[in-house]
């Protein structure tokens, strides 16, 4: 009897190429979509085809027909309430701290990977794994009984560093065939089934523009001040900043400045000049590990403080219980609190945490 495989599907050529595969495979594939989009949530009119946007309903009739063409069943579940409380929640509370979050690897630990599969199981739709369209690998460890993450063939679109989050129990539900492929096999895939999705543009970002509508009036003007607490001007609120950030601080100087440092408690946000953004040295909570099970002394690994980032030589050391200290070999610009750690041993992942 062929096994079950219930995929998240968008809409996107990803994931519905990832439906394909599976049923070519010979599983018994039915797709699933989650509404993160609530009827009461702020409408911005320049929030399109993100992944967060009033469009997401919209989605569920382009999936539909792509669910059809594959000819699969199609189930779409609600979990806007979810999302709001971990992830838009999450985010806007971030910014007001400070921080610049990274709603992605949120979403999917705790809905893509979490709520919906529980809601899923709640409509007593039994499966024996659970598919999504990201770029990776997974390896069932026999010898260390453990499940764990690997690159993607396809390293310049590799999304391990989203799912560094998942727990064991999550990956040993997972299935991810599009790790042994390159996009442009993908497209060329989609394009010989005809779904009209091969040259669809993809949604990159969580939203597009101005996401001060998740904050709304939560910020106040405070004042941009430098290393020594001198004044120099008045900025516009603290979640409109990121470290590293050089645009839109309208500040004259005798060289460009940056983003330095944030104080949410004294509503103050530090500008340096680019030397001032470079570091060796950081800070990680909230540790999830999936090539061991826990970090008991010195380890060397390569580390990526930001996706799209440049993987650096570390050394990471156990930081007290929870903690995380990481010494770089090479100064790291514009570590970023808020955003996520992740550290590599070869193509393998060995966990990752989130920067203080």
């Amino acid at each position: 009897m062929a096994k079950t495989v219930h995929v998240g599907m968008s809409g996107g050529v990803d994931s519905s190429v990832t439906a394909i595969l599976l049923k070519e495979l010979g599983y018994h594939v039915a797709g699933v979509y989650m509404n993160v989009w609530g009827n009461d949530d702020f409408y911005d009119e320049h929030n399109h085809y993100s992944c967060y946007g009033p469009q997401r309903k919209k989605d569920i009739n382009e999936v539909d027909r792509i669910a059809k063409k594959i000819g699969i069943d199609l189930q779409v579940f609600d979990v806007s309430k979810e999302y709001k409380k971990h992830v838009l929640d999450y985010f806007s509370k971030n910014y007001i701290d400070g921080k610049t979050p990274n709603p992605c690897i949120e979403c999917n630990k705790n809905i893509k990977f979490g709520v919906l599969i529980d809601m899923i199981l709640g409509r007593s739709m039994s499966f024996d794994f659970f598919a999504t369209g990201h770029y990776v690998n997974i390896h069932n460890d026999k010898m260390h009984n453990r499940y764990v993450l690997k690159k993607a063939k396809d390293k310049k679109k590799d999304q391990s560093y989203f799912l560094y989050g998942l727990s064991q129990n999550q990956l040993s539900k997972c299935i991810f065939p599009l790790g042994q492929y390159c996009k442009n096999e993908i497209r060329e895939i989609a394009r010989t089934h005809g779904l009209g999705l091969d040259e669809k543009k993809e949604s990159q970002n969580f939203v597009n523009g101005d996401y001060s509508f998740l904050i709304q009036d939560k910020y106040k003007e405070g004042n941009f001040i430098n290393k020594d607490g001198v004044i120099l001007g008045k900025h516009r609120g603290i979640p409109f900043y990121t470290i590293g950030q050089r645009k839109g601080l309208g500040i004259a100087f005798t060289e460009p400045l940056y983003v330095v440092g944030i104080d949410a408690f004294k509503n103050q946000v530090m500008l340096g000049v680019e030397s001032d953004l470079f570091a060796k040295e950081l800070i990680a909570k909230h540790m999830n590990w999936i090539a061991i099970d826990d970090l008991r002394g010195p380890m060397q690994v390569t580390a990526k403080i930001r996706y799209g980032g440049e993987e650096s030589e570390a050394e990471i050391f156990p930081e007290g219980k929870t903690s995380v200290r990481v010494q770089f070999k090479k100064p790291q610009k514009a570590i970023t609190p808020g955003q996520s750690v992740v550290f590599y041993d070869g193509d393998n992942v060995v966990g990752g945490g989130e920067i203080q």
